[in-house]
C-alpha cells in the first residue's frame, strides 16, 4: 500500500482552521479549482457517510466521509465510484492539531492507496504535491479572511 503525506504549520489558531476544514462540503471555499461542491441527499458536511460531489475543472469527483471528529479535529474520506484516478482503496485524512507555542495550527493530510507498481512514485508524489497545493490555498484563504485587529 502506498502512502502520500504533507504537513504544514498555519499561523492561525487550530480552532479557526478546523472551523473551515471540518465541513466536508467546504472545498469550494478554500480550494480555488473546486468550482462546485455539494453534499448529496441533503446531508450535512459533518455527517459520516455523506457523499461530496465536487467539480475540479472539468473533472467530477465523488468522495464519502468515513469519519469526523470535532474532539480530535480530523476527517477521513474515500473515493466513490467512478474513481477519477487509477488507484484503488484510497483513504485520506486531514488532521488539525494545536501548536501551543504561538497559538498556531499543525495541519497534516495523508492518503493510503493501492496502484500499479510502475505508477507508485507518480501517484505518491502527485497526492503529496496536491495536498501541499491545497493547504497553500487554505493558508491563502485564512490570510485573506483574517480577523481585523482591534
Amino acid at each position: 500500500m502506498a502512502r502520500s503525506y504533507y504537513s504544514t504549520v498555519l499561523q492561525q489558531p487550530a480552532e479557526r482552521v478546523w472551523a473551515i476544514v471540518r465541513d466536508f462540503n467546504s472545498y469550494s471555499v478554500w480550494i480555488p479549482d473546486a468550482t462546485v461542491s455539494q453534499i448529496e441527499g441533503g446531508k450535512s458536511g459533518d455527517t459520516v457517510g455523506a457523499i461530496r460531489d465536487v467539480r475540479v475543472g472539468d473533472r467530477r469527483i465523488r468522495q464519502r466521509l468515513l469519519s469526523h471528529s470535532d474532539r480530535e479535529r480530523f476527517i477521513s474520506y474515500e473515493f466513490c465510484d467512478p474513481i477519477p484516478y487509477p488507484v484503488r482503496n484510497y483513504e485520506a485524512t486531514i488532521r488539525v492539531t494545536p501548536v501551543t507555542d504561538g497559538d498556531h495550527a499543525f495541519v497534516e493530510w495523508w492518503a493510503s492507496f493501492d496502484c500499479a507498481a510502475d505508477d507508485l512514485d507518480h501517484w505518491t508524489t502527485f497526492y503529496a504535491q496536491s495536498f501541499a497545493t491545497w493547504l497553500g490555498s487554505l493558508r491563502a484563504h485564512l490570510d485573506h479572511n483574517a480577523p481585523t485587529p482591534r
